[in-house]
Order: C-alpha cells, then sequence, then structure tokens
C-alpha cells in the first residue's frame, strides 16, 4: 500500500482521475496541471490513516479489478481477453446531427441524452472542454439535452472526472457517469465501501481506451501550425465526419486541420503516461455500456458515416440499450454482432496490451516498485495461454529495462 499519495504519484501509478482529492476534500488534495501536461494530485496537508487506507482500497492506478458475475447478471458471455456482453451491436446515434459532430457515431452522446429525458436520471457526469481552454478538460454535470451536446466530442488528454464524484452523491439524485476504462474501475472499488454509490450512480458508460495522451501530444499539434494554447478557441481530434479531421480554430479565425491518420498511425506523436502502458483493462470491462470504434483491423480506411460497436457488459446496460433502440435514440443494424470475433478483429492492440501484464509486474516487482493489482482480470491465464512464458519474460525484461532508464518515474506534483 502507498503510504501517501506521492508515492503513488512517483511510482508511476496516478492516472488523474481526481478520486482521492474528491475522498480527501479539497482542502487536503488538490488536482493540479503539472509541467509534463497531466493532471495529478497535491496533497495539501497530510492524510489520516482512514483517508489514506480508503484511496488505496479505491484507487485504480493501485488496483483494477474485473467484473464480478453477480454484477453482470444471468446469462453473459464471457472471453479472457474480451471479458463480459450481454450482446454488441453496430449502431450511432438516432439524430443524424449528433451522429456527424460526435466522435464516431454519437452513441454515448445519445444514451446520455435519453437517460435525461427519459428521466432515468437527474443528471449526467462526465467532461466538456471549457470555451476559455479548448485543450483542457473539466468536469461537467449535465442536465438537459444542450448541457450534453456542449460535452460532446473526444477528450484525447487528461481529464479528472472524479474529482467531485463524493459531491454527486450527497445530492441524493440518481445520475449516470461518462467516463474512462480506469475511472469506472475506481468507482466500482468505490461501490464496495460506500453503498451510496449503487443507489446513486444508475449507469456507467465507457469506451474502449488507447490511453490517456499527455497534453504534449497536442502541444506538438499546434506547433506545427505555430499555435500557441491562448490564440485557440477550438481544438477537436475527431467528429464532424467519422473519423473527421483534427481541427484547431483560432481567435483571428484561421482553420487549420490535420487527418486523423497522420496524427496517429506516427507513433512519436503517442505521449502516454506510464500508467497507462501498464492497463490491462483498457476495454472498459467494468462498465454497463461501452462504445468502441470497429474498423476492420483497429483502424479507419477513410471517412464514413460514422458508427460505434456497442456492449452491454452487464443486464442493466443492456436494459438501457435496448429501451434507446426501442426510442429511436439509437439506430442499430438488424444482427447482433459475434462480440468475441469482432473485438478480436478490431481492438487487436488491446490484447497484446493484456498478454505482456504478468511479466510487466514482474519486473516491477523485481525493481522493488509498487505495480497494479489486476484481481479478477485473468493476468496470470493470459499469460500461460495466451501469450506465453517467452514473451512473458520478455515483457519483463523490458520493463526491468524501464525502470532503469526512469522512464517509470514521474517527478512530485510542484507545491
Amino acid at each position: 500500500m502507498a503510504r501517501n499519495l506521492d508515492q503513488i504519484v512517483t511510482n508511476g501509478l496516478c492516472i488523474g482521475c481526481g478520486l482521492c482529492a474528491s475522498i480527501a476534500g479539497p482542502d487536503k488534495v488538490e488536482m493540479r496541471w503539472t509541467p509534463g501536461g497531466v493532471l495529478r494530485p497535491l496533497e495539501k496537508q497530510a492524510l489520516d490513516r482512514e483517508t489514506m487506507n480508503l484511496i488505496n482500497a479505491t484507487c485504480p492506478g493501485v488496483s483494477t479489478s474485473g467484473m464480478a458475475a453477480e454484477t453482470a447478471g444471468p446469462g453473459a458471455e464471457h472471453d479472457d481477453y474480451w471479458g463480459y456482453s450481454h450482446g454488441m451491436w453496430n449502431g450511432w446515434s438516432g439524430d443524424p446531427d449528433i451522429r456527424h459532430k460526435a466522435a464516431t457515431g454519437g452513441v454515448l452522446t445519445a444514451l446520455a441524452i435519453h437517460l435525461l429525458e427519459s428521466g432515468e436520471v437527474e443528471f449526467i457526469a462526465h467532461m466538456r472542454s471549457p470555451g476559455e481552454a479548448p485543450i483542457r478538460n473539466v468536469p461537467h454535470v449535465s442536465v438537459s439535452r444542450d448541457d450534453v451536446l456542449a460535452g460532446m466530442g473526444s477528450r484525447y488528454g487528461p481529464t479528472a472526472p472524479l474529482s467531485n464524484f463524493m459531491d454527486h452523491l450527497e445530492k441524493g439524485r440518481p445520475f449516470a457517469l461518462v467516463a474512462k476504462p480506469c475511472d469506472i474501475s475506481a468507482v466500482r472499488n468505490l461501490a464496495k465501501r460506500d453503498e451510496r454509490v449503487a443507489k446513486y450512480c444508475k449507469y456507467l458508460l465507457s469506451i474502449s481506451c488507447g490511453g490517456q495522451s499527455t497534453l504534449a501530444m497536442t502541444f506538438n499539434q499546434m506547433a506545427k501550425h505555430d499555435l500557441t494554447e491562448d490564440e485557440l478557441t477550438t481544438f477537436r481530434y475527431r467528429g464532424y465526419g467519422c473519423p473527421g479531421l483534427t481541427t484547431m480554430e483560432t481567435k483571428s479565425g484561421e482553420t487549420h486541420t490535420v487527418t486523423y491518420l497522420s496524427v496517429w498511425s506516427d507513433k512519436r506523436n503517442w505521449h502516454l503516461p506510464w500508467r497507462c502502458k501498464m492497463c490491462m483493462d483498457p476495454i472498459g470491462e467494468q462498465a454497463d455500456v461501452i462504445a468502441l470504434d470497429i474498423w476492420p483491423g483497429g483502424s479507419p480506411t477513410g471517412e464514413d458515416e460514422g458508427f460505434n460497436g456497442i456492449v452491454a457488459r452487464t443486464a442493466n446496460g443492456k436494459g438501457l440499450v435496448e429501451r434507446a433502440i426501442a426510442a429511436g435514440a439509437l439506430e442499430v443494424e438488424p444482427d447482433q454482432m459475434p462480440f468475441v470475433e469482432t473485438m478480436a478483429d478490431t481492438q487487436p492492440h488491446q490484447a497484446w496490451k493484456k498478454n505482456g501484464m504478468l511479466g510487466r509486474q514482474w519486473g516491477l516487482s523485481l525493481k522493488g516498485r509498487l505495480f497494479p493489482r489486476y484481481p479478477g482480470l485473468r493476468v496470470i491465464r493470459i499469460a500461460l495461454f495466451k501469450a506465453g512464458l517467452v514473451y512473458t519474460v520478455r515483457q519483463m525484461l523490458g520493463v526491468m529495462r524501464r525502470v532503469r532508464n526512469g522512464d517509470a518515474d514521474e517527478p512530485s506534483v510542484p507545491a
């Protein structure tokens, strides 16, 4: 267990979700932007043992779990790589404007609006970019269609959607959360210790995640056009088409665009924190519903109208998807998709990430480092029956080399 937040940060375990700040309160922990372009907690006052114990138990950087069978509900399909599924659809928003403007097919936007307009929840907790800082992300509460639309789009960059999560529970009103897989796992961890989570957080909606990039990636794209952050009115990685152009609009009226593939095909553009490279659940195994790209082979070949893979991981999520389809909020192809085959074809990179996890854990352990635990995520089984011993040892040695080179370290958060 980590003795304090600085130990979690400097060991490269923090993902910046903000739950620790919400648990401790703003007088004790503050989420701050670091010079490296990530959100990290600053411990302003020493935390008492009870608070630190709860943070250790819920922090998704320390522990990310697989979904319990009883949470998934009876009748779910299960796979070692891909987790639980009650069904998979190819679908998109029933609103053509949302389908066009949102990232991919607008499924999560459509579900959020449907939940509000059907009265199932009173608010949606999600992220949006503030107008004065379009490359950054802040937690947002939506209570109407217009609120949701204001936060529509991909958020490639640091997010702390749980930095006000305890405030949501204090309201005592039903809500849904839209967040990354690691954030969802943190909420499931908290649900084991706070009964209000199950009572008020009615739906957990997520994505298949390629990693939470630092702001260095965005700064690099801006630098190619000689732009600074204070010049921008809009920064959009995707949307307005599928996948759409990466678009930068300035206060002087200029527009600069870059194709999706030119951004992502060059791995030198990727800037991922260490914890993302240690992720065992990039595919939202703990969510009720996930929306994901389903391009064959894992990459688009051009522009299209926009569509999402939709996976209902729980019976609760399946009911939501079916009601949204019946209400016209979602449109789907008539036949469901084969879950395991589709995931293997469209998300092959996520399987390879899971293959190496046991070796990475071994490497960190042998170097005396804190490393994340993954109960219920089948780490040993995947290493034995999918990856094999040779690959596992190669991953172990690779991580030991990276630790020796300082690649797994993060500096303390500046006070």
